[in-house]
């Protein structure tokens, strides 16, 4: 059965389409755990494979490195073959690859297998919020669904470490990865039933140089950010990051060429949806001072792994409780006040942490966790309402697609940036605490990072042993409430952006006045405030 989508929905969403939110769910809470699941795993997989320092940091990265890089192309073919076909094919493939990497029996098999992973993932993640908001056509009702979705996939990260803590202490390092098997095999059998079919009918088709483009623009500024954080600006991560940047622009340029983009520019001349993607992106610089969180708890605190992710869990709870109480809140107050509401009250949670000590702070710590995650809910879920929202249907592909990559890029850039703004405060702290007499290798150690200060109070012991500890725990804590200061900041400007580029933004579900129509330029170009000139597509539907 073919329908219109130019004709208003008749109502709003039903059984079928709760019944898809919930099939939809299982695959985002997936992707979540299985980008932090891997940590837990790691140190007992590259034992048992033999895997190196340089196969273990490829194990853990080519997963990211390939949903960076193909969000957008797949959010193009979506658009192109049908949105559902694409994320039932990525289904099969991320449960074929998982099963490969569970009893994958060398460093260089789990390293494919990632990749394989990698690919199916840049399939589900646009293809999920795309199917969201087409199944969720009244605004109050997408903006519960998208944060529900959200809250699964923030859940699952919250919830990774814990559940692959659990999984380790009863089953071998491959247990992990299988976990995606019954989740997918689940969404083949019931996706055909509950999800429908969307595609654009006027997609063109992929411009076959694009692709590799966007991959050049993509892949070596998302590396040259990993490697800045671990070992600091160095001239090939530099390099990198830069000829990152020229593909990027040599990307673009082409597409300003093409008459069906693989980024249709356009999308970022609405005013709605740049600044909610820019907040997307530098949203994810706030999740860079985890690690610290993390090297505090475990290293300062003295927490197992699965002690500490346990202290970790208010937080993940507190942030699917404000993912769906900010909807609630943008149905009567406009979205932009509810979002910088949300991060006055991130930045108060960042301050809590700028006061964590060495010996007196795991209990103000787990206070500024829960202020964090109470605030930053509404901005998370909001601003992916926003960005789609903000889209013709035939569209939502592409945009989710941008979206997506946008908060891929931000959490790079935020391990990166705040990670190199911690270890330099780590390294400026202990600097001069470092307990003279100390054997070389032991003393570089402790300057080099707080893991290794760690090692060195094993291997030293005795009374310098001590004296280093205490010196680690002060500058790791320092480390911590300099990220924290950096983050407040980050919080204060998107504040800023949510009030000066996005309170035209009426309540969820109002009528959009006049001026709230149009381009970044303030003209209207139709009463439903879109992009300029005519839509020529209207997205196929078929139920």
């Amino acid at each position: 059965m073919h329908t219109s989508p130019a004709a208003p929905p008749s109502g709003g969403a039903g059984r079928r389409e709760y019944l898809g939110l919930a099939v939809l769910s299982l695959p985002t809470l997936l992707l979540a755990l299985d980008t932090s699941v891997l940590y837990m795993a790691l140190p007992r997989l590259g034992s048992d494979l033999h895997a190196g320092s340089v196969q273990q940091l490829w194990i853990t990265d080519v997963y990211g490195f390939m949903v960076a890089g193909l969000l957008i192309t797949m959010g193009n073919l979506g658009d192109l073959i049908g949105r559902r076909r694409l994320l039932l094919t990525g289904a099969a493939a991320f449960g074929a690859a998982s099963v490969l990497a569970a009893y994958s029996t060398s460093p260089g098999m789990l390293i494919a297998a990632r990749a394989v992973l990698g690919i199916a993932g840049a399939t589900l993640m646009p293809s999920t919020l795309t199917l969201i908001s087409q199944m969720f056509k009244d605004p109050k009702q997408q903006a519960v669904a998208i944060g529900v979705w959200m809250g699964c996939f923030l859940g699952g990260v919250a919830l990774g470490p814990v559940i692959g803590g659990v999984m380790l202490q009863f089953f071998w390092w491959g247990s992990v990865f299988l976990l995606g098997v019954p989740v997918m095999v689940l969404l083949l059998v019931t996706g055909p039933r509950t999800l429908p079919e969307y595609r654009d009918p006027d997609a063109g088709r992929i411009d076959p140089a694009s692709v590799p483009l966007s991959l050049a623009g993509i892949l070596p500024v998302v590396y040259g950010l990993k490697e800045v954080s671990r070992d600091g600006p160095r001239a090939s991560s530099i390099a990198a990051i830069a000829a990152g940047l020229l593909f990027g622009a040599l990307f673009v340029r082409r597409q300003r060429t093409l008459s069906s983009p693989l980024l249709d520019l356009g999308l970022f001349r609405d005013r709605t949806f740049s600044p909610a993607v820019t907040m997307t992106a530098f949203a994810g610089l706030l999740s860079g001072a985890q690690l610290f969180v993390y090297m505090y708890l475990q290293l300062v605190e003295g927490l197992s792994p699965i002690k500490a992710a346990l202290w970790m869990l208010p937080m993940g709870l507190t942030t699917l409780v404000s993912l769906q109480i900010g909807p609630q809140l943008a149905q009567r107050i406009r979205p932009a006040y509810v979002m910088a509401g949300g991060l006055v009250i991130v930045s108060a949670g960042y301050l809590m942490l700028t006061r964590v000590g060495a010996d007196h702070g795991l209990v103000l710590l787990e206070g500024g966790l829960v202020a964090i995650a109470a605030g930053i809910g509404p901005t998370a879920g909001l601003s992916a309402t926003l960005a789609l929202g903000s889209m013709p249907p035939e569209r939502s592909g592409s945009a989710a697609a941008v979206n997506e990559t946008a908060a891929e890029l931000g959490i790079a850039m935020g391990v990166a940036v705040i990670g190199m703004v911690g270890m330099s405060a780590y390294r400026s702290g202990i600097g001069g605490t470092v307990p003279a007499g100390l054997p070389a290798k032991a003393r570089d150690a402790a300057l080099e990072s707080a893991p290794g200060a760690a090692a060195a109070v094993r291997e030293v012991g005795g009374r310098a042993g001590a004296e280093l500890d205490t010196a680690a725990h002060g500058a790791l804590a320092g480390a911590l409430n300099s990220t924290a200061w950096v983050s407040v900041g980050v919080a204060g400007f998107l504040a800023l952006v949510a009030i000066t580029a996005l309170r035209h933004e009426p309540p969820t579900g109002a009528e959009r006045s006049e001026d709230a129509s149009g381009d970044a330029s303030g003209d209207a170009d139709g009463a439903d405030g879109r992009l300029d000139g005519p839509q020529t597509g209207s997205p196929e539907v078929q139920t």
